[in-house]
């Protein structure tokens, strides 16, 4: 892999172990990625990387269905909040994008965008 590739990867997996909307498994792939980059564990650990971020990004269309869920209602702090969560979504939607831009998944969706570079 490309140094600058792995320093890209490396500099958006920090981002996403400290971000406040990272899921568990999201992490922990991520940590195990930093461990074994720049050794012969990193292919291995690169393919485990994309399977789990290509399970855990939420697309736009979902942060919306969530938002608009009991559940987003009790996670993002209310019906108020979550009806503002679901319209953020909508607005970003129109603008074009494809998933969910909180901190995790906007992380998530950058090392996704390097894939075919991580498996190579």
């Amino acid at each position: 892999m490309d140094n600058s590739v792995r320093e890209f990867v490396k500099a958006k997996a920090e981002e996403l172990i400290a971000a406040p909307t990272c899921c568990a498994e999201a992490k922990a792939a991520a940590k195990a990625w930093l461990e074994a980059a720049g050794t012969d564990k990193e292919a291995e650990a690169s393919k485990a990387l994309i399977d789990e971020l290509s399970e855990d990004i939420v697309t736009v269309d979902g942060l919306i269905a969530f938002a608009e869920s009991e559940a987003g209602a009790a996670v993002f702090g209310g019906a108020e909040a979550a009806k503002g969560v679901a319209a953020h979504g909508r607005e970003i939607k129109a603008a074009g994008a494809k998933y969910c831009d909180c901190p995790a998944c906007a992380a998530v969706e950058a090392i996704l965008d390097k894939k075919a570079e991580l498996l190579a």
